[in-house]
């Protein structure tokens, strides 16, 4: 049916006129945001009204319609032919019915129309305003206010009854196609039509969100819009993955069958004037020249010239004295139009997709888009669809134009944050599912501590005497294990809905190793891993449970098993995410063997380096804790005021292990420097007091052998029991420290045997002529390994830094030797100390004397190393010195000052069982071993009557 549109253009030109001057200064003040366009604003109106009428024109006159086209058109577009032609030429909707039908489809289809972006026009509103001003026009006021009420009661829920089937048929289409991808070629209208539809629905949705009144506004929240869009993603992204597969398929089909039939139809032309003789014989031969071959090799087809050669043959025979008219030959317009779609598909295939699936609308839907996102986590089911929306933002650059290039940053900034934004919520949702796992995991793993088992074992005890009294037991604990045997399948834990919530997430965020938004590549899973990283960081400082406050922490094994649950879910991430969590480990526990991590926080090292140093090693310092060498452990002491916690559960030796598995070899060294560190503090105190006593001290070197000199010589030293107390002090640091060598030891010959035997062997093996500071790189080494030296490097490196510039070598070597005398002279007041009773049962005493040994021995190999002095020299020095002051004491006959005196002795043995560099040989010259057999025959025996 052809329309003649003479009249009513007339017509509407005159109805036009009054707006003419509004629009006139719209488009001056236009001007300056397009200076480009050079079109007067009378030209530019009359551009816009043709574009208008030829639309209707173009659609109902099917000897212009382009059949292949009109499968995909946009909905959208054919509503706005619809109301807006019948609107401008609205006389045909009083005599045409069928035109009438078509406008009043439309009218209940949508309440308002999309002019430009997130502009819309109220189409109900503009129709009645405009027809109350015509006479005769009742009837078709009525038709719309019918279709206003019909649009508000059924839009809504038919087009949500669409998406509905769309999101089922775009997913059978996916589904069919990932299997079968060769199905593209023949099934290529079917794709785009399917692309076509649900954009259309998507864009309706989007329009009239806050643009319908609701009676339902259920219809107006769609929770699956995301899966209709993610099946679009899909559907997009076979075709261009697969899009030589396409070209193959159609090149052939061009060559082989279109080029054939089109030549047919050409010869069987009665009437076909040269110039369109000519244009359809370049048509016949450009197809005919095409292969497969040039598919193959990676030729870029272009047939930009054969479509526009088309539109200048209709123009030739579309006027009204055309010899070859097209509308008498239908068959070859319709051939025609199917030849052009398949070269769509040979070389403009990315083109087709902005055609039929372009969704760049959602760039100025920006509140409502990301309210979309948010339903799409909140609801599990649609999770793994939120891949979607950071997809959609790679649209955006699409609706920009080229004579707008100012908005250009605009957009594109906006799709950054916003692909940025949806990438870290999704991020965020998957790490909070991770973390809800790991707590579960981590109770059930607490639930297997030994320290649980000792209710069930009393619990084991006490079922067992109740049954012989005939009395009813306390109720049976439920065991750990409990949780995973399942009698019905359809009984759902929190663990299954975190992890079915976990499964269909990272799904979406493994759905593409990256996407391209404005020249920037966005990774999903380096979102993930990025927020793993910093989570489990916190996590693993938060699982130490520190109280600053009341000096509390979670015991090393506690933590190591947490920690280990924690790794184990982490793990389990690899199963649903592509992402490497190696990497995660490596980058978060290396950085907590460190004083701070990255962020400058505090770690697991430097917390538990200052628990260990500031509440265990001072409670040793205030007699509150005892370090028992037979136990390997600091045990707490009875006092009146108990301590908060039990010493032994955080230093025995399976404690220290796991504090070597948490804090490795970096974290055990700044442990051990912390501890040098006090140390150095503490001989920087003792050096002072030496220096107080320098002179008699000089004169007790060399009067060791003359008693009654030494004697009075000794009544004028000072702060003589806070040189032995300082010494303690050392020594239980030093024996602190000895537990963690040696359990990072057998930690790493766990982990590395073969290293750690290669640099055992390597220490052992050290000539004595080797050079003092090659043997210092070797002892570094071994010590970092936590095996054990006779010089202990980091104790050097400590103590050299106290040199002093104002005093020379020869008087800092004087002060290191006067220090050992001091030591040494002051050893027989410990007799004295009610608390320096040896007890066999913990192979020590409980005010920690026996850490003198430990103390002795490690300061002066330190301090004659720095200032290269005879360590084996200085020590035998100090055994003659101590020899004679102890053997002193065992003339005495006061009893208060002799009643620990075998205890005492004992501290002999002890130093020389200590040290690599004295033998009990030199002890025998020193010390009569009777004494010491005797002393130990009575420190037994004191210790069973005591027991008795």
């Amino acid at each position: 049916m052809i329309v003649d549109y003479e009249n009513p253009l007339k017509k509407m030109m005159e109805e036009f006129v009054p707006h003419s001057k509004s629009l006139s200064d719209a488009l001056i003040s236009l001007q300056m945001v397009y200076p480009r366009r050079n079109l007067s604003a009378d030209q530019w109106r009359n551009a816009q009204l043709l574009s208008l009428i030829s639309a209707p024109s173009t659609m109902l006159n099917p000897a212009q319609s382009d059949t292949m086209p009109c499968e995909y058109l946009s909905l959208d577009a054919m509503e706005k032919w619809i109301i807006f032609g019948f609107i401008l030429c609205h006389g045909i909707l009083n005599t045409d019915a069928t035109a009438l039908n078509l406008w009043k489809l439309a009218l209940q289809s949508s309440s308002c129309l999309s002019l430009f972006r997130d502009e819309v026009f109220h189409i109900h509103k503009a129709a009645e305003d405009l027809f109350v001003n015509i006479r005769g026009y009742n009837k078709r006021i009525n038709d719309i206010r019918e279709c206003k009420e019909a649009a508000v009661s059924h839009a809504g829920s038919m087009h949500r009854e669409r998406r509905k089937f769309l999101r089922s048929a775009l997913k059978e289409l996916a589904t069919v196609l990932s299997d079968q991808p060769g199905l593209l070629g023949p099934k290529a209208l079917f794709v785009f039509m399917a692309l076509s539809f649900a954009r259309d629905e998507i864009i309706w949705l989007l329009r009239h969100a806050d643009n319908m009144p609701k009676k339902s506004a259920d219809d107006f929240i769609d929770k699956h819009i995301a899966e209709l869009i993610f099946y679009m993603e899909e559907l997009r992204a076979h075709v261009r993955k697969y899009g030589p597969v396409m070209q193959r398929y159609y090149v052939q089909y061009l060559s082989g069958f279109d080029a054939v039939v089109l030549n047919e139809l050409v010869q069987n032309l009665s009437v076909c004037p040269e110039d369109e003789s000519i244009i359809m014989s370049s048509f016949v031969n450009t197809m005919t020249s095409l292969s497969v071959k040039q598919v193959e090799d990676g030729e870029v087809f272009d047939f930009r010239g054969m479509r526009l050669d088309w539109f200048r043959l209709q123009a030739y025979t579309s006027v009204s004295k055309a010899s070859l008219g097209l509308a008498d030959h239908r068959e070859l317009g319709k051939m025609m139009n199917t030849i052009i779609f398949h070269t769509k598909m040979v070389d403009s295939l990315v083109e087709m997709l902005v055609e039929t699936s372009d969704l760049s609308i959602f760039c100025f839907y920006s509140r409502a888009f990301e309210k979309m996102f948010q339903q799409c986590l909140e609801l599990p089911s649609q999770s793994r669809y939120s891949i979607a929306f950071p997809l959609l933002c790679t649209h955006f650059m699409s609706c920009t134009h080229e004579l707008c290039p100012e908005e250009r940053h605009h957009i594109g900034d906006r799709s950054l944050s916003l692909c940025n934004m949806f990438l870290d919520e999704m991020a965020k949702q998957a790490r909070n599912l991770i973390t809800d796992i790991c707590t579960e995991q981590c109770t059930l793993s607490d639930q297997l501590l030994p320290k649980h088992c000792a209710k069930t074992i009393s619990q084991a005890v006490n079922k067992k005497s109740k049954k012989q009294t005939g009395k009813k037991g306390e109720p049976e604990r439920e065991k750990p294990g409990v949780e995973s045997m399942r009698k019905n399948r359809l009984v759902v834990t929190n663990l299954d809905k975190l992890h079915t919530a976990l499964s269909e997430l990272c799904f979406s965020i493994n759905y593409v190793p990256n996407m391209v938004v404005w020249e920037h590549t966005f990774t999903p899973r380096e979102y993930l891993t990025s927020h793993l990283e910093i989570r489990f960081t916190k996590s693993i400082v938060g699982m130490t449970m520190y109280n600053q406050a009341t000096q509390e922490i979670a015991k090393p094994s506690e933590l190591l098993t947490s920690v280990r649950a924690y790794m184990t879910v982490l793990q389990s991430i690899e199963n649903y995410v592509q992402i490497d969590i190696t990497r995660v480990f490596n980058n978060v526990l290396l950085q907590q063997t460190q004083h701070l991590d990255s962020h400058g926080e505090p770690t697991i090292t430097s917390l538990y380096t200052n628990w260990y140093l500031e509440t265990l090693l001072r409670q040793v310092s205030n007699g509150h804790i005892a370090y028992f060498p037979a136990m390997k452990a600091f045990v707490n002491l009875p006092t009146e005021n108990e301590l908060t916690f039990n010493a032994e559960e955080y230093s025995d030796i399976s404690e220290m292990r796991s504090l070597s598995e948490l804090l490795g070899p970096y974290g055990m060294k700044f442990l051990s420097e912390s501890l040098m560190w006090h140390i150095s503090s503490q001989v920087a105190e003792l050096k002072k007091l030496v220096v107080e006593n320098v002179d008699v001290l000089t004169q007790m070197r060399t009067s060791f052998d003359k008693p009654d000199q030494m004697a009075a010589l000794f009544k004028r030293l000072s702060s003589v029991d806070s040189v032995l107390k300082r010494m303690t002090i050392i020594g239980v640091i030093l024996s602190f420290r000895s537990l963690a060598q040696e359990a990072l030891r057998d930690v790493l010959s766990y982990h590395i045997p073969f290293l750690v035997s290669s640099i055992e062997d390597f220490k052992d093996h050290i000539p004595r002529e080797t050079d003092m500071k090659v043997a210092m790189n070797v002892y570094e080494l071994s010590s970092a390994a936590g095996l054990p030296c006779e010089i202990d490097p980091a104790l050097v490196v400590a103590l050299s830094s106290q040199k002093s510039e104002n005093i020379s070598p020869e008087e800092e070597y004087k002060i290191a030797c006067l220090l050992m005398v001091f030591v040494a002279v002051s050893l027989p007041t410990l007799a004295s100390n009610v608390m320096s009773q040896y007890s066999p049962a913990i192979e020590g005493h409980c005010n920690n004397i026996h850490c003198l040994a430990k103390a002795i021995n490690q300061i002066a190999a330190a301090l004659f190393t720095i200032h290269k002095g005879s360590i084996e020299d200085r020590l035998k020095e100090f055994l003659a010195l101590a020899s004679s002051s102890l053997l002193k004491i065992g003339q005495e006959t006061d009893k208060t000052t002799t009643r620990n005196r075998e205890s005492v002795y004992l501290l002999l043995d002890m130093i020389v069982q200590e040290s690599p560099f004295l033998t009990m040989d030199l002890l025998e010259s020193c010390f009569p071993y009777v004494l010491l057999r005797n002393a130990y025959h009575a420190v037994y025996k004191q210790s069973v009557t005591s027991s008795a």
